[in-house]
């Protein structure tokens, strides 16, 4: 379907909107995970096939479950940093209390922790190795290279040849980023909003780039023009820093402003309250650190990737050598069903617009060159 049609489609739904009130929903494609080779910097027409994946309801048998234990190296911010460190651990805590296996962790302080820290899971005899974050991706190979009979898994990150022991974890945050930039866009009084990244880099461009395609969809859309103020913090657990950048664009006149920068985040949320503006989270539903100024979160939810891979490997499901990837269709990613703080009729677009996302109707950029290929496709067909 061309941009035109969307867009179309779109405000058709905006403005009949009652009438198909509780049409749309949140249901996803149960037990499919989608595994596809995968490369930094590689375009997206690449083989995808189907594949289930720890979403069988046979349970684990007790035997295996005795022979093995599943631990985590968190990233840089903690095991408590209210983003997705928090949520892999929320996962690794379901997965014990539904299969009884034990879980553990190891906290990050620094980025020359992760070999040492893969360590002390070994140690602690954990046959399964989780690294969560990108930046832990050099270690964690020359690990399982060293340690070919131990499993490991990494979120945010893959490789050109992975090793029959390694399962890679990515998700299509593009899409969230898309729902949530037109969510701010139409909710916009002000007519500038801002995004603040933590540290630039093939992750946090999904962010990027999908929250500008769904705000340059939704102002086109509802007729209204919306600037956009973009900053970097070159960290991803620097609070002061956050309160620092949020400060600045809340002052200058943005009233809504989305993060995709981990702890620094947490510093932009409390200039909302401050300034009595909003902010949208990330990762998780972050509403619970300010019920009133957090207007939405993309959610890239790592606690269900966490437990769905978990689960298959603990049923001795073939994981490894494989980069698996979730999004909306695998029910890992999207955003709060909560929407005190803005429309019933922006959210119910919201999840149209979801629904179109899964169908393939839309598809939203997840990097520079994508992004400018959706504009140009956009304006050509308005």
């Amino acid at each position: 379907m061309t941009h035109s049609l969307l867009k179309k489609s779109i405000i058709l739904t905006v403005s009949i909107l009652i009438l198909l009130s509780g049409c749309s929903g949140n249901g996803t494609a149960a037990g499919t995970e989608v595994i596809k080779t995968w490369k930094p910097g590689e375009s997206d027409e690449q083989t995808e096939s189907v594949f289930s994946i720890g979403s069988s309801d046979t349970d684990v048998e007790e035997s295996t479950i005795s022979e093995k234990k599943v631990g985590m190296v968190t990233d840089i911010g903690g095991i408590d940093d209210e983003s997705f460190n928090q949520s892999a651990w929320e996962g690794m805590k379901s997965l014990e209390k539904d299969t009884g296996v034990e879980t553990t962790y190891v906290e990050s302080s620094d980025s020359s922790e992760y070999s040492g820290n893969l360590d002390k899971l070994l140690e602690r005899g954990c046959s399964l190795c989780w690294c969560i974050g990108y930046a832990s991706a050099d270690a964690m190979l020359e690990k399982a290279k060293e340690k070919p009979d131990t499993s490991f898994a990494i979120i945010d990150s893959s490789y050109a040849d992975t090793p029959s022991n390694v399962t890679g974890v990515v998700f299509r945050a593009e899409e969230p980023s898309f729902i949530v930039g037109y969510i701010a866009a139409a909710a916009t009084k002000t007519g500038k909003i801002g995004f603040v990244g933590g540290i630039t880099g093939e992750i946090i461009d999904q962010f990027e780039y999908g929250f500008r395609a769904g705000v340059a969809y939704a102002s086109s859309v509802y007729g209204k023009k919306v600037d956009i103020d973009i900053e970097y913090a070159d960290s991803f657990n620097d609070v002061e820093k956050g309160r620092e950048i949020g400060k600045r664009m809340y002052d200058e006149g943005c009233d809504i402003v989305y993060h995709a920068a981990g702890g620094v985040g947490i510093g932009v949320i409390e200039e909302a309250v401050k300034a009595d503006k909003f902010a949208i989270g990330v990762d998780r539903d972050q509403s619970s650190l300010a019920p009133k100024n957090v207007l939405t979160s993309a959610m890239k939810l790592v606690n269900v990737a966490v437990e769905r891979v978990s689960k298959a490997y603990l049923k001795d499901e073939d994981i490894g050598g494989k980069t698996l990837s979730f999004g909306l269709t695998e029910g890992a990613v999207g955003i709060p069903e909560n929407h005190d703080n803005y429309r019933d009729e922006i959210y119910d677009a919201a999840l149209v617009i979801e629904d179109r996302i899964k169908s393939g109707e839309i598809d939203p950029p997840a990097n520079l060159e994508e992004y400018k290929k959706f504009m140009e496709d956009y304006e050509k067909n308005e």
